[in-house]
Parts: C-alpha cells; structure tokens; sequence
C-alpha cells in the first residue's frame, strides 16, 4: 500500500510598473484562495471538531458538498469537469478509479488511499441457529436450495456495494458470472434499490426485522450487531468478499489546489483516520491506527477477497451493468 501526497504550490509575484515622467503604478499582489470546497459522496463522514481544527490550521472556509453515492458523484464531476464542482473530491473508489483517472478529472492523475474494507454476504447468526439451518460459506451456497429465498442485496445499477457484488460475482465465475446471477434470481433471491432498505428493511437482523437472514453488507457490519451478552448476533462469510478502497484527490482546474492537497493530507493524518472505523465503517488507509476492541473480535477483513483490476473493470463495468439490467433487473 502506497499512500502519495503532492501539493502543487502557487508563487505570487509583485509587479511594479514605472514609465519616465509617470508615477509608478500601484503594486498588485495575487492573493492565494482562502476558500476551499470539498465534493465527496454521501457516507463520507468528517467530525465536526476537525472540520474546525482543519479550517483554523489552514485559515481556510471550507465548504462540504454531498453528493449521492460513488458512481453518480463520478458522473457529475465528469459532466462539470470544464467547470469543477469543487476542489478536492473524497470517495472515488476502486471500481470507479480508472475511469475519473481516464476522463481527467484528477489532477496530475493521482489518487490517494484513504480506507478500504470488504463488501460480504452477512448472515443473521440467531435465525441460523434456531431453524437449525448450517450457515452458508461461499457464493455457490447462495444457489442451493436450503437457501432459497433467504438473501437480499442492493441492486448492481444503483448502489455502490451492489455493484462491488456483480464483481466479485464476475471475478469469481469468470465468463458464466451471468448464468450464476440467474441461479440467484431462480432461487428466489431478493434484488432492491441500495443497503438501507436491504439492511434495514428487508435483513432479519435490521431495523425493520425482515425476513431475510443473509444480505450483502460489509466485513465490519457485525461490530455494530453486538447483544447484551458481548457478541455480535451477526457474522461475515469471508469467502465472498470484494475488496473496496476509497481515495480522495485534487480535482483539476480547482480553484485552490493548494489547500485541496492541505485537505487530502489531512485525511491522512493519525487524527482523522482514527474517526474513520467509528464513523465511516472501514479500515483505515494507515494500518498503525489501533482498531476499535469490536473490529478486532467482529469485523476481520477477508484473507482472499475476491478481486478485480481498474482496468477491467473500466472497460467492462457499463457492458455488465446493462446485461445484468436486461437479464435480473
């Protein structure tokens, strides 16, 4: 893992300009920007006490636009990019990197790492163990019927773990990623919008106490599912995992690029990636930060998550979109 940091330094100059007979002209000074705009995708989460000690260490008013998740945040800073939304974008994430890389809107093409985490199947432990039901390990275990009717998953088109799913569902099959996909929807498993109504509606151990034990989540879901006793009522099979890393970057033509670079290392600091467990739900970029006692016990990452090159997925990614759209959707 390689973390970057650039910062692209703008010199002012004085220019004095004097004529025989004339009076000099006044000297005129470029003042550096003390605005600074931040773009990033609605799960980014900063505490209110370093947005303060950011702003007071760099003496810059910092405004925080919210977008809507990873994929349409890339599309809008792709359609504006003449006009940049902003001058520092947080939340590109590895099925989207090569693509913001390809169409130029980072500048100096350099993303930074600021967490990752894996997308998994998770599965209601108290419901398994009163149907007597052995749990499932592995995506074929989706298919079989003892599980029939049991998953939800947010859907691949409109929602960023959804389609970290398709990935690993395309890197684990390969060319028959699709057939696999019709195995699900044959054994009756559920397709809906985004997480919230997969985890919190329709997920047995959600908010709205559904009826589905297994739902696509994430590795650290079950250090937030932790009962009275000390143990999570949920668990993450770690054999079907997608491994996601957000980045944050300057974005080209902005305005400020210098305090944008100030932010970027800011996310990096030991301060702010200690949040990021706590708040955004993944591990921080910086393996040093100990880890909430819960992630230790609950939320292990995948020993071999099931992986997917940027360029891949660039060049395939609105190709498997629109065939699974047209086949499941």
């Amino acid at each position: 893992m390689t973390l970057r940091a650039s910062a692209a330094l703008a010199a002012a100059a004085a220019l004095t300009l004097a004529a025989c007979g004339q009076p000099a002209a006044e000297e005129t000074t470029d003042e550096a920007p003390t605005g600074l705009t931040v773009v990033s995708h609605e799960s980014f989460v900063m505490p209110d006490e370093l947005k303060e000690q950011f702003a007071e260490e760099t003496g810059l008013d910092v405004t925080y636009t919210t977008l809507a998740d990873t994929g349409s945040m890339v599309n809008q800073l792709i359609l504006t990019k003449d006009s940049p939304l902003g001058d520092v974008v947080f939340g590109i994430d590895n099925t989207f990197a090569s693509r913001a890389l390809g169409e130029g809107i980072i500048a100096g093409d350099e993303l930074t790492e600021i967490d990752f985490g894996d997308v998994c199947v998770n599965a209601d432990l108290a419901w398994f163990d009163e149907q007597g039901l052995p749990l499932p390990e592995t995506l074929d275990d989706l298919t079989d019927p003892q599980y029939r009717d049991l998953f939800v998953t947010p859907s691949p088109a409109s929602s960023s773990p959804g389609l970290a799913f398709l990935f690993a569902t395309v890197g684990a099959k390969g060319d028959g990623w699709l057939d696999y996909w019709r195995e699900l929807e044959a054994n009756g498993t559920l397709v809906v919008s985004g997480w919230t109504e997969a985890y919190n509606v329709e997920f047995t151990a959600g908010e709205g106490q559904g009826d589905r034990p297994l739902v696509l989540s994430y590795s650290t879901s079950p250090a937030w599912t932790i009962g009275d006793d000390g143990e999570s009522t949920t668990t993450a099979l770690l054999d079907t995992c997608f491994r996601q890393t957000e980045y944050a970057g300057v974005l080209e033509g902005a305005a400020n690029p210098e305090g944008a670079q100030q932010f970027v290392d800011f996310l990096l600091s030991p301060e702010f990636q200690a949040t990021i467990p706590e708040n955004m739900y993944m591990y921080p970029a910086d393996t040093s930060v100990e880890l909430p006692e819960e992630w230790v016990r609950f939320a292990p990452l995948s020993d071999a998550p099931i992986e997917l090159g940027s360029e891949e997925i660039d060049a395939n990614r609105e190709r498997w979109i629109q065939e699974w759209t047209e086949a499941i959707g």
